[in-house]
């Protein structure tokens, strides 16, 4: 792992070089499910894990997903990786390999739907508990761990509030306690790398920014070596017995879209900037980590590699349900992008998250949390003409906004 002075993610992501079997610039694609071997006694050996460079089944690795792995590991500054079919399928991993029965976790109380949901409804029925918390306030953080506790977990930006959790200051705690901290990265590839603020597993999911064109699903897991190969043990692993594997053909896709990473979180930031300062500017009420209101707009700063960007990621409150509803309805309708869920593709995608991606979360603890239904969640896209984009929005809003409700 090199330090974080001299680590540089995009650099890291250019110097890959992987060739083909038979010297083709992307590397070759094994389309098969299992392996031969010319000894019984080799296959002995890679079952055990004693060997390097051998596949026995593409449930437990194949090529494309370990040249994947790698270069996912070089990106985040970690010792290994592993690729899964799924975000989902990397959390769930992840937590069902480090908790047990009797358990208990402090999470931050904003990520997203699917992993509050199994923290809160699904663990339990295995006797996990979790206490959810305001990551953004590390004194409470420290106050929730209990002697069960097991880890803690955040999101660097929360879904799909925005809270910036200070990574530096949470993995001080853990280590207090000598429990991990469990970051997931997927809002801002590149643009943080938790594991040099301590982080101890970082989680993608890669169907968002990293693949970027929304054709696929797909999650990582980047971590040292010793809990990669854990996660991987035949006997117990976790990311071995419940089978969330990638297939080859995907692991390949994505890693030839990692390779346009760098050059597509500089221009989602630059759009998502110019956006909310203008929407701002005209007394939109807006959020975004690039604008000096951000609650912790200097936390990001601190950790940020600046040549990134604030992200692509932004909301605006409307106020109401109907007003939401209307205004990206409209926004659809003017070409600005898509009504839809998920994020990181080249169009720009927009949803209302409180009926939506986090409607697994209660309305009162939405309430409480801020999670208005009026809130709109945009991915901002890739827009060459970003100022037409800019005069849209502003027609749009304009419009909905001078609609009286009720």
């Amino acid at each position: 792992m090199k330090s974080k002075k001299f680590h540089k993610p995009a650099n890291e992501i250019q110097d890959l070089q992987f060739f083909g079997e038979f010297g083709g610039v992307n590397p070759s694609i094994s389309d098969s499910a299992t392996y031969t071997f010319m000894h019984a006694e080799t296959m002995l050996d890679t079952f055990e894990g004693k060997t390097e460079g051998c596949y026995l089944y593409s449930r437990h690795s194949h090529p494309s997903g370990k040249y994947l792995s790698m270069a996912l590991s070089r990106m985040e500054n970690t010792e290994s990786a592993l690729v899964t079919g799924s975000g989902m399928g990397a959390i769930t991993s992840v937590l069902l390999h480090l908790l047990s029965a009797g358990d208990h976790v402090v999470s931050s109380r904003t990520v997203y739907g699917g992993t509050y949901a199994f923290l809160k409804n699904f663990l339990p029925k295995l006797n996990i508990d979790t206490h959810f918390v305001d990551i953004t306030k590390p004194d409470l953080v420290e106050q929730a761990i209990r002697p069960e506790t097991k880890l803690i977990y955040t999101e660097v930006l929360s879904n799909p509030l925005l809270e910036v959790a200070d990574i530096e200051a949470l993995s001080n705690i853990a280590r207090r306690h000598k429990i991990p901290l469990v970051v997931d990265n997927t809002f801002t590839p590149l643009i943080f790398t938790p594991a040099n603020q301590g982080a101890d597993i970082v989680i993608h999911s890669l169907t968002k920014f990293i693949n970027g064109m929304n054709d696929m699903v797909g999650g990582a897991v980047c971590s040292s070596k010793e809990f990669i190969n854990d996660m991987l043990n035949v006997n117990d692993g976790a990311a071995m017995l419940l089978g969330p594997v990638m297939d080859s053909l995907r692991a390949a896709e994505v890693l030839k879209n990692l390779h346009t990473l760098p050059v597509r979180m500089k221009k989602h930031s630059e759009n998502a900037l110019f956006l909310s300062e203008e929407m701002e500017k005209r007394g939109i009420r807006v959020k975004y980590p690039g604008l000096k209101s951000h609650p912790q707009h200097e936390t990001f700063k601190q950790m940020m590699n600046p040549e990134f960007g604030f992200g692509g990621m932004m909301t605006v409150d409307l106020e109401t349900a109907d007003k939401a509803v209307r205004f990206m309805e409209k926004l659809q309708e003017m070409n600005v992008g898509y009504l839809a869920v998920s994020l990181g593709y080249f169009k720009t995608l927009f949803n209302a998250p409180g009926k939506g991606t986090s409607s697994e979360i209660p309305e009162e603890e939405q309430a409480e949390m801020g999670l208005t239904d009026g809130l709109v969640r945009m991915s901002v896209g890739l827009d060459f003409d970003i100022q037409r984009t800019l005069d849209k929005i502003l027609k749009v809003y304009d419009e909905v906004s001078s609609v009286k409700t009720g």
